[in-house]
C-alpha cells in the first residue's frame, strides 16, 4: 500500500491510497461528503486490491487533502481532481471509476468535463448526479434533511448532535458495525465545517451527459436509504444507455458496510464483465 499526492489545476494537493497489483485493472474510489478514504475500511480495500489495482482518494477539503477557502461550487475544479490524479497514475489504462453518494456526483463532473477516454465503466453506490433545489438527481433523504444546517456548525456540541441523529444510516442495522460507526463519525467531524457547508453551495445536474454516456454503469442503492432517496439513481437510471441497477432491499446508505461481501461482489461481477 502507497500514499501519494499530486496537485490539481489549482494549486489544491489531492492525496489518494494505491494497493494491489499494478498491472491490475484500475479502480478509483471517491467517499461522500464529510468522509475521507477510510470509509471503505480495510476488508472491503483489501478484498478489492486482491483483483485490481484500488485507488482510494481523499477528495478535496476532506481527509488529508488540501482544503483551498473557495471553488467548492465549481464543477471543473472536482473534474481536474480525478483527471489529475489519472495523469498522475501513467499506467492507468481502462479505469472504473466508484462513487458513493457525492463520490457520484464528483465523478459526473469529471466525465461531463473529460469524457470518457481513460474509463470502462463507471459504479454509483447510494449516490447523488446533481445537487440543488429542484435536481431529480440529488434527491435528499429525511435524515440528511433533518442533520442540515446543523452539521455546518462550528458548535461542537450542535455539529455532534447533527451527526449523530443519522443514527445508523450510514452503516445499517445488525450487531458488529460500532468501529465502522466510529470512523465515518469521526472523518465527518473532522472534515472543516465551512467545507461541509461549501460543498452544498451549488446547483448542477448532469442530465446531459447521463444520456450519451459512452460506456456501462453499475448503479447500487438500498431502498431504505434515509441519506440519499433512491430516487436519485432511479432519475440516472432512466438516462443512462447502458445502465445494470441493484436496488437492495431494506438496505441504508453505506452498503459496502451493510454487507461488504455483496458489495465486493457485485461491483467484482461487473467489472469483469467490461472489455
Amino acid at each position: 500500500m502507497t500514499i501519494r499526492d499530486v496537485i490539481s489545476a489549482d494549486g489544491t494537493s489531492i492525496v489518494y491510497r494505491v494497493s494491489g497489483p499494478p498491472d491490475a485493472r484500475p479502480l478509483v474510489l471517491l467517499h461522500g461528503w464529510a468522509e475521507s478514504l477510510t470509509c471503505w475500511g480495510t476488508g472491503v480495500v483489501d478484498e478489492l486490491s486482491t483483483r485490481y489495482r484500488v485507488i482510494a482518494a481523499d477528495l478535496r477539503g476532506h481527509g488529508y487533502s488540501g482544503a483551498p477557502e473557495s471553488g467548492y461550487d465549481d464543477p471543473e475544479n472536482w473534474a481536474a481532481d480525478i483527471a489529475a490524479i489519472l495523469d498522475a497514475e501513467s499506467a492507468i489504462d481502462g479505469a472504473v471509476l466508484l462513487g458513493w453518494s457525492y463520490g457520484g456526483l464528483v465523478i459526473c463532473d469529471y466525465l461531463a468535463e473529460h469524457g470518457t477516454s481513460e474509463v470502462d465503466g463507471i459504479i454509483l453506490v447510494s449516490a447523488i448526479n446533481g445537487i440543488g433545489p429542484g435536481k431529480a438527481g440529488g434527491t435528499t433523504g429525511p435524515a440528511m434533511r433533518a442533520a442540515m444546517p446543523a452539521v455546518f456548525d462550528e458548535s461542537p456540541g450542535t455539529a455532534v448532535r447533527a451527526f449523530a441523529a443519522f443514527g445508523d444510516a450510514n452503516i445499517g442495522s445488525g450487531e458488529g458495525k460500532g468501529v465502522d460507526a466510529q470512523r465515518l463519525f469521526g472523518a465527518s467531524l473532522s472534515t472543516p465545517p465551512r467545507v461541509r457547508k461549501a460543498l452544498f453551495v451549488r446547483t448542477t445536474d448532469h442530465d446531459d451527459m447521463l444520456r450519451t454516456l459512452d460506456v456501462p454503469a453499475l448503479l447500487m442503492h438500498g431502498t431504505a436509504d434515509t441519506v440519499v432517496d433512491i430516487a436519485a439513481s432511479e432519475h440516472a437510471a432512466a438516462l443512462i444507455p447502458d445502465v445494470h441497477t441493484s436496488y437492495w432491499d431494506g438496505a441504508k446508505h453505506g452498503l459496502f458496510i451493510e454487507d461488504p461481501g455483496k458489495f465486493v461482489a457485485e461491483v467484482s461481477e461487473f467489472i469483469d464483465t467490461l472489455a
